[in-house]
């Protein structure tokens, strides 16, 4: 399947995004807890809405319109991207990420180092690790790797 154009996200789109990161973060973090989850869906409810405000959430939607994917960059670093668990293969992230770099200047992105296929992902479109925090910026036992886009990427 051929990702559809990337859109703006809508007022509209915010619970559907948000049930696309909750089942997204479902089938990629296995290291995160229900009550992990749990703490962070407050959180990102608020991110969400400030973002798509601000004019930096971009979407992916299909035929009917649904969105299935969306990604948010803030000073050239990928801050979120997320795709429904039912799209994962279709092109989607992948297509978000050549956006984000070629349209959004993004060159950077974080990942949490237990998500070993987000890692993978990124490096195949050319991220390299630059360094590793410890901590989560929650201050949790959540190692994030810190990426930016190689020279050549």
């Amino acid at each position: 399947m051929t990702p559809s154009p990337i859109s703006l996200a809508h007022a509209a789109d915010l619970p559907r995004l948000f049930d696309v990161w909750h089942l997204s973060v479902r089938a990629t973090h296995d290291f995160l807890t229900d009550s992990d989850i749990d703490f962070l869906c407050p959180y990102v409810r608020d991110e969400l809405d400030r973002v798509a405000a601000e004019g930096l959430l971009h979407v992916l939607r299909d035929a009917d319109g649904t969105a299935y994917a969306f990604l948010c960059v803030e000073h050239a670093k990928i801050e979120m991207l997320f795709v429904h668990p039912d799209q994962r293969g279709s092109g989607a992230g992948r297509a978000l990420v050549q956006h984000a770099i070629a349209l959004l200047h993004a060159a950077a992105v974080d990942v949490n180092e237990h998500n070993i296929q987000a890692h993978g992902f990124y490096r195949h479109l050319g991220f390299i690790e630059e360094s590793r925090s410890a901590l989560d910026p929650f201050g949790k036992p959540f190692p994030i790797l810190h990426l930016k886009l190689a020279e050549n990427g």
